[in-house]
């Protein structure tokens, strides 16, 4: 019997916090609004007889929750983790979710990105609930779909976030050879409902989550440049099928350190976009805190 436990997760919304578990929940996304919406949702009805819930978000390992103003998240977050720990321990459904017998409707777009090595591929569908990197097959023990990637002998790397995949081919090939057979493979893998990370993979990535929120105390000038780079810079290097990452910050030198992931790791452009994108918004709004912003891999 599987035993869970709950991170919780602050989002850019106050009014919204997250809360993680180790395996996954669901198989779909879901939203409810209120008691009646959430009549196929035993965990949402429970959730929504406490009077502060105003919106209960269920997806892949997580349940995020909107509140209503006459509470903050402080006073309650802990009880409500508890409650949700109890209830999924007593092994009672989140969703009653009908099995699916048929092809899932999947579409898939090809969207090319400012690195020329890289292909992201964005599906009709959130695919995996946090950000997997995988730069080999050995890497990818924990995914069946970036495993059969790289059984494409000109995949060098393969990248998962939300709801799109970026491949990163080898030279050998040009994309217009190439990009069709990928696209179609990733569609029909998504539309059979197969796995795409396994529960061990995002059992490890809650455990790393959670030690990272329990075990790293961030100075106030760390924290306001993380608190930048999730809301200004994060959403526009997704949208070139990358991630950035704060590693650290040097205060005698006034140095950001970063980790490049996805198409942002290697891509020509990305020195141009650290310098005179991220450097500079960082300089323009913390002023004399920050003097450089440096790729640890890039």
């Amino acid at each position: 019997m599987k035993e869970y436990n709950i991170t919780v997760i602050e989002t850019n919304n106050p009014a919204i916090l997250k809360f993680e578990a180790n395996h996954f929940l669901v198989k779909q996304n879901y939203e409810f609004k209120n008691i009646d919406e959430a009549k196929n949702s035993p965990l949402a009805q429970q959730l929504f007889y406490l009077p502060f819930i105003k919106t209960v978000y269920i997806s892949g390992n997580f349940i995020a929750m909107e509140r209503f103003d006459i509470v903050e998240w402080a006073a309650v977050k802990d009880d409500v983790a508890q409650q949700l720990v109890e209830y999924l321990n007593a092994n009672e459904p989140v969703v009653l979710e009908e099995e699916v017998s048929k092809k899932a409707a999947i579409t898939i777009y090809a969207e090319v990105t400012p690195n020329p090595s890289v292909m992201k591929y964005v599906a009709n569908k959130a695919i995996v609930p946090a950000v997997f990197e995988f730069k080999n097959i050995d890497e990818a023990k924990d995914s069946e779909l970036a495993k059969q990637l790289f059984h494409f002998p000109y995949v060098k790397e393969v990248f998962f976030d939300k709801n799109y995949v970026s491949i990163t081919k080898y030279d050998s090939k040009e994309w217009s050879d190439i990009s069709m057979e990928i696209r179609k493979f990733i569609r029909e893998y998504l539309a059979d409902n197969k796995e795409v990370v396994s529960e061990d993979a995002l059992a490890k990535e809650a455990e790393k989550t959670s030690e990272t929120t329990s075990k790293t105390t961030y100075d106030d000038t760390s924290q306001q440049i993380i608190d930048i780079l999730e809301e200004y810079v994060k959403p526009a290097v997704a949208s070139d099928g990358g991630n950035i990452l704060f590693k650290s910050y040097e205060e005698q030198s006034k140095t950001v350190n970063v980790i490049l992931q996805g198409a942002c790791s290697g891509c020509p452009s990305s020195t141009f976009t650290l310098k005179n994108g991220i450097e500079t918004m960082l300089k323009n709004m913390m002023g004399d805190k920050v003097n450089e912003v440096v790729a640890l891999n890039g």
